[in-house]
């Protein structure tokens, strides 16, 4: 009976160790929310502020610089305002704008309509662009954003800025209902898209080149070292990369069981 006593005391002595390092010794990633846009005042705001607007959408929420840098995993944008119309006219271009305006709009919302050679997805011989429609998924960015871009591109090329200051946007938005959270995705599938994993990177059924081969990522790295990638990509960088490339808002980006459904998929590759 004695060592029955001391056989439970011990258990419960490694059950209480074991759950309050769980509690306590283990970091809790909390859902949060997605990224908040700008509140912008936009009857008071000047073309210079907005296409300083457009900057930082640019370098920030828009992900532009993941790609669109001097290591060629995409076009350089200084010299797109400058290029518009000779690319509307080239028999490749299958869109509907007539302006420099709607054209740099139209590469943003439907890359595919025209593809710089070179830079299209492996084995749609420059047919189809890795790049992602910046309306949608991750990116989510809104009319202002779009405009506010447009601007900065616009004047990044020495073009004439000819975007308008939207005026009635933000009025509408007072008259909508509180944004509510979006529903949390629920197969690896549609992380991997909204998140747009692949445009970098090989993974599921993506052929990204820009960023290292996840396809057997788990025969290499832990499921702990995969998330902590995940969360602070520069902590560790993979040879033949550079620093500052990928997002480092993932855990803002994500929610928590988004991100372990991701990260045990990651570790699962082998």
């Amino acid at each position: 009976m004695k060592n029955f006593f001391k056989v439970c005391f011990f258990s419960l002595l490694v059950i209480g160790l074991f759950a309050g390092f769980a509690n306590l010794g283990v970091p809790r990633i909390e859902p949060a929310p997605p990224p908040t846009e700008e509140k912008l005042d936009l009857g008071a705001m000047t073309m210079d502020q907005f296409i300083a607007v457009g900057e930082r959408v640019y370098k920030g929420k828009g992900t532009c610089t993941l790609c669109h840098n001097n290591l060629g995993r995409a076009p350089l944008l200084e010299k797109a305002a400058g290029v518009a119309e000779a690319r509307m006219k080239d028999p490749k271009y299958k869109g509907e704008a007539d302006s420099i305006e709607s054209y740099l709009i139209e590469s943003m919302l439907k890359p595919s309509v025209y593809v710089v050679a070179g830079f299209g997805k492996k084995g749609s011989n420059d047919a189809v662009s890795p790049m992602p429609d910046v309306s949608g998924g991750s990116i989510g960015m809104n009319e202002v954003e779009i405009a506010a871009v447009t601007a900065y591109i616009q004047d990044l090329g020495g073009a004439e800025v000819t975007v308008e200051i939207p005026s009635d946007v933000g009025e509408a938005a007072d008259d909508e209902e509180e944004e509510q959270q979006r529903k949390p995705y629920e197969t690896i599938e549609d992380i991997i898209s909204e998140v747009g994993c692949g445009a970098c990177h090989k993974i599921v059924e993506e052929e990204g080149e820009n960023g290292p081969d996840l396809t057997d990522i788990g025969a290499e790295r832990s499921a702990a070292e995969i998330r902590k990638s995940i969360l602070d990509p520069n902590a560790e960088i993979s040879d033949g990369f550079e620093a500052d490339i990928m997002p480092q808002d993932y855990g803002v980006q994500l929610y928590a069981q988004e991100l372990e459904i991701l990260v045990e998929y990651l570790a699962k590759s082998k």
